[in-house]
């Protein structure tokens, strides 16, 4: 039977054989984050969380294989962590939640969308894709190419402190890099297929191409879109992209007035 169990640093809760970590912060209408590959809750949203848990019930995951969320024996897809979040907010009795998602995490946030539209109430999808041929052709290129030592090395200590096996941070590594590699088009229906009211956001100097992102917004019902100078995960303040002293983050007052709309 799948059970919640509270940790000294945060929750865990075991979803489909998965033991799942999750931080809750703040209160109010229920905001999953769902962080980007390689990646753990504070290096995609720690810039952002202490704001969005003003107004926000902020649930914040870290998924297989990520973070404290130790990988098991099942294959790394997307599908699979959206089951894993309708499965988490199964157990927490929330019955439906706004989706915050990067990179990855929006991936995720998509099939979430499609695989359980019950669950949801408004999407937030930054700096994804929803076919191959929307993303740069240097980003293929480089997953093609991909070593652990180009691998970021802030992500690499951020992993390591938190879990300090290095055989797990490469583990993660290639499988994030695998993930990628085999990367597969979600069909044109399913997107068109999605209801809830969708915020669509990327730099335009991002992974994915400024048109794609037009082109997504098109096939999405009620979607909105923002496009922000910078690259990947600039305007979230990203570990990767954040600059000395930065406090200010672009897409943050955009976000905020999307999720108290009506």
């Amino acid at each position: 039977m799948d059970t919640v169990t509270a940790q000294s640093k945060g929750n865990y809760a075991d979803v489909n054989g998965l033991k799942m970590y999750y931080e809750i912060h703040g209160e109010g209408f229920p905001l999953v984050l769902i962080h980007g590959g390689g990646s753990n809750i504070n290096t995609t949203f720690g810039r952002i969380l202490p704001s969005l848990a003003k107004t926000n019930k902020v649930i914040a995951v870290e998924m297989q294989a990520h973070g404290h969320t130790a990988d098991i024996d099942r294959p790394l897809t997307f599908e699979q962590d959206a089951d894993d979040i309708a499965a988490l907010l199964k157990q927490l009795n929330i019955a439906k939640a706004n989706i915050l998602g990067f990179s990855n995490g929006a991936s995720t946030t998509l099939e979430l969308a499609i695989r359980h539209p019950q669950v949801v109430n408004r999407i937030i999808v930054a700096s994804t894709m929803y076919k191959k041929g929307g993303a740069q052709p240097w980003f293929w290129d480089m997953m093609a190419n991909a070593t652990f030592e180009g691998m970021p090395q802030i992500y690499k200590d951020a992993f390591i402190k938190i879990n300090p096996d290095k055989d797990a941070l490469y583990n993660m590594y290639k499988r994030d890099v695998a993930r990628m590699q085999s990367f597969k088009d979600i069909r044109e229906e399913d997107i068109k297929g999605i209801q809830a009211p969708t915020l669509i956001i990327i730099g335009d100097n991002d992974v994915v191409t400024p048109e794609h992102a037009v082109e997504m917004y098109r096939q999405i019902e009620h979607a909105r879109l923002m496009i922000y100078p910078g690259g990947h995960g600039d305007y979230l303040g990203e570990i990767t992209t954040i600059k000395p002293g930065q406090k200010d983050y672009a897409a943050l007052p955009v976000i905020e007035a999307f999720l108290k709309e009506n």
